[in-house]
């Protein structure tokens, strides 16, 4: 009885030794294995067994992307003003073994680095370059971390200066360029307006001078015009008289008359003195003395 007890003890403890040794790896997660206190193998996702007694879990590590925040610290420009400059950095592990055995400490080494590797590029650059280079920060030290880091098995992807902040009377002075830069613009944008505005109106007025003087000069024109149809009208008519007097064969007596006519059209003139050819004078006394029989 007492060997059944016994052996029902051995099968629990054995039965509880293997559960206690399978593994199970989870996605993005490995773990690094040592057997006799030297590094064997690195299990990945899946199901393990682990030899008791002579195999260990030394170290599980997540394969997920991380984010490391890093507090404020002074950081001196090349022209000693000194800032305060915290920093965001992500990074990868991408090789387990790397990792354990690289480094004591590793994110404490990767803070320290990162530290002073942001003190050296800032300090090779001026105040108004630090606030205005910030993607040239961020490349220059998510390279310089990526090579540094690299013998830990560590991939840092990207580094944001996440604040800068200068001392106080650099921001008052930066405030107060910043609202006199503004103020010039703005004067700049109404000058520009003003500017816009008079030449429209001088445009405009220019056109009406143009429009009016195109009317002016049209009008001239269609005046002339009539003019010239009303005299082709006047000598069309004279000429068709003068046809029509030329069809009828007219006589020495009715060339004559007209002739009267036409001094008559001239005496009823401005001019004191008048000419009389002499054949016409005799019929105009004739015409004169029918008149006065026929007024009588």
């Amino acid at each position: 009885m007492v060997g059944y007890i016994a052996l029902a003890i051995l099968a629990v403890a054995v039965l509880i030794l293997i559960i206690s040794n399978v593994h199970i790896v989870q996605q993005s997660k490995a773990y690094v294995i040592e057997r006799l206190g030297a590094f064997s193998t690195v299990w990945e996702v899946g199901l393990h067994l682990k030899v008791p007694f002579i195999e260990r879990v030394v170290k599980k590590i997540s394969l997920k992307e991380q984010v490391l925040d890093y507090p404020p610290q002074p950081v001196i420009t090349k022209d000693n003003v000194t800032m305060q400059i915290d920093t965001v950095l992500y990074f990868q592990i991408t090789d387990a073994k790397l990792y354990t055995y690289g480094v004591e400490h590793p994110m404490s080494a990767i803070e320290n680095l990162t530290a002073t590797t942001l003190r050296n590029i800032i300090g090779d650059l001026e105040l108004d370059q630090t606030l205005t280079s910030r993607d040239v920060i961020n490349t220059k030290m998510r390279a310089i971390l990526d090579e540094a880091t690299d013998p830990w098995g560590i991939k840092v992807n990207r580094v944001e200066v996440k604040n800068i902040v200068p001392p106080q009377d650099i921001q008052s002075s930066m405030e107060k360029q910043m609202k006199a830069e503004r103020d010039r613009r703005q004067a700049i944008l109404q000058a520009e307006g003003a500017k816009r505005s008079a030449i429209l109106v001088a445009e405009g007025e220019k056109e009406a001078a143009i429009l009016r003087a195109d009317a002016e000069k049209q009008a001239a024109v269609l005046k002339a015009e009539g003019e010239a149809a009303a005299i082709l009208e006047v000598q069309k008519a004279l000429a068709d008289s003068m046809r029509m007097l030329n069809e009828a064969a007219p006589n020495d007596q009715v060339i004559k008359l007209k002739a009267l006519e036409a001094m008559q059209k001239v005496a009823d003139g401005k001019a004191t003195k008048i000419i009389i050819p002499s054949e016409l004078q005799g019929l105009a006394g004739l015409a004169a003395s029918a008149k006065e029989v026929f007024n009588g």
